[in-house]
């Protein structure tokens, strides 16, 4: 059997992090065994559309490379794969009114007052925090044929509902969780089509995953939950179920579900905050999965040829921003040079508008970067020197103080004005000369030099790039600034 795999989102606004982490799954899943991954976009709940919310759908999977082999755009005799365009056919009502002839389901016509006047239960969420929740009771399930006849003559809003057992159980397996059994009298009646004619959610999904022979089926475990009431939906058409794969909660760092708000909580953020696709893809596979091995770095290519969805874990998965960090630093390192200057130039290009050697100041930052937004604070100084203090020019390993700095940029002062050679190379002969000239160290020479065109304790790059990439000019206005500070505070 071929494996068919389906990712299902809303098109409701940006993409989660757990909704990309499912749509990775599945295609893994389906990948890794050869099979099909189909895009199906469900669009029912008409309420909660955004609009443009399709386009960062399709450009998500483009970006993460989850190219998908059937879709809206790609129709292999399953469509349509829109649900809105389904249901106009007709489809979800005509499988519903097969229920209400086993008996599987049946109209209700209670209207809002009624529902409201319901007794309700407490139940727990999947976070265990308390729930108050109404279970509908079985009111219109009684009525007479006459009576349901002359509600739908008469044009009486009416939903359908699932009819639940009241006594037993129902239990199903899944590939995570193992099998899992639940007294019948906890499920209530769900609504498989809405008073405006909609299907909901849970019913479209069992409808078209047995249409498109979709094998597989990949979600959070919070539908574990709803999972008895597809399982009873499969048993009343008699159909086969498809293999569940719950994945954990994604959690933050204090253990909390992921929130929206959260500011990383969708692929989009996650690239406004400088994060590398790859690594986005590499990280968020291994939010509940990890590859036998050691190896943590994998490419989509590797990640399809190791991924096992047996081996998901139960546990949540915390979403650690410090690794996802590290991680993304690794995969900057590895980048070739066309790819890290197309990204990193516009972050550069922000930050330092002067015109100035710039690939020496992305070469210079490829190693001290785990985001892309690092850049600024790393290179902000060659646009604009900072303000800073002359203890800065105190340095007990390099041995250097006010003192000694002040002679020594008063010695080199003039050395500058006459060099003509600004490139690190230029810059780099006379210091050293200097240097071994005095008889000095290294250290007592480059750090005044380096804290007087930088103003900052810590640079990517020493006295010789800074200065080349400041230019003359620049250079020497700032050591003149340091030297008349050193001559302040000494004053």
């Amino acid at each position: 059997m071929k494996i068919r795999t389906r990712f299902a989102p809303s098109p409701t606004g940006k993409m989660h992090v757990g909704n990309l982490r499912t749509a990775l799954y599945e295609f893994l899943i389906a990948k890794h065994e050869d099979g099909d991954f189909i895009l199906r976009i469900e669009d029912t709940d008409q309420e909660r559309y955004v609009e443009g919310a399709v386009d960062i759908i399709y450009r998500t999977m483009e970006k993460t490379g989850l190219l998908h082999d059937e879709g809206p755009d790609k129709d292999k005799g399953f469509g349509p794969y829109v649900q809105s365009e389904r249901q106009k056919s007709g489809i979800y009502l005509k499988y519903a009114k097969e229920l209400i002839e086993k008996g599987e389901a049946y109209y209700c016509f209670c209207d809002k007052e009624r529902l409201a006047g319901l007794k309700s239960v407490v139940s727990e969420d999947e976070d265990g925090e308390a729930k108050e929740i109404t279970k509908y009771d079985k009111h219109c399930l009684h009525l007479g044929k006459e009576e349901i006849a002359a509600n739908l003559a008469a044009g009486k809003p009416y939903v359908i509902r699932q009819n639940m057992p009241m006594t037993g159980t129902t239990s199903f397996t899944d590939a995570i969780y193992g099998t899992i059994t639940v007294e019948n009298e906890e499920l209530d009646d769900m609504i498989l089509i809405k008073s405006d004619g909609f299907p909901t959610y849970n019913f479209a999904n069992v409808v078209d995953d047995h249409l498109m022979g979709i094998t597989h089926v990949v979600r959070g475990n919070e539908y574990l939950s709803s999972t008895p009431k597809y399982t009873r939906l499969y048993h009343a058409f008699g159909w086969e179920e498809p293999v569940y794969v719950h994945c954990p909660l994604i959690t933050n760092e204090e253990h909390k579900k992921l929130a929206k708000r959260s500011g990383h909580s969708s692929f989009e953020d996650l690239l406004e905050q400088g994060f590398v696709t790859e690594a986005i893809v590499n990280f968020i596979t291994l939010l509940g999965w990890s590859p036998a091995g050691n190896e943590e770095i994998l490419s989509l290519g590797e990640l399809i040829k190791e991924f096992d969805y047996h081996t998901i874990s139960k546990s949540p998965a915390v979403f650690d921003m410090q690794k996802l960090r590290w991680m993304n630093s690794e995969y900057i390192k590895r980048m070739d040079d066309a790819a890290y200057y197309a990204a990193a130039m516009p972050y550069i290009d922000s930050a330092v508008r002067r015109d100035c050697d710039k690939k020496l100041i992305a070469d210079l930052v490829k190693t001290r970067i785990e985001t892309f937004c690092d850049i600024a604070g790393l290179v902000d100084f060659f646009e604009e020197l900072p303000e800073y203090s002359v203890e800065m020019f105190t340095h007990k390993k390099m041995k250097t103080n006010s003192e000694n700095s002040l002679e020594v940029l008063k010695e080199l002062l003039p050395r500058f004005e006459a060099l003509d050679d600004y490139s690190v190379a230029g810059v780099e002969g006379l210091l050293t000369g200097y240097i071994a000239e005095k008889g000095i160290k290294n250290g007592q020479g480059l750090w005044p030099v380096r804290t007087a065109v930088s103003g900052k304790q810590s640079t990517p790059g020493g006295a010789y790039e800074i200065m080349h990439i400041l230019g003359k000019d620049e250079s020497l206005r700032r050591i003149r600034l340091a030297v008349e500070k050193l001559e302040g505070s000494l004053a």
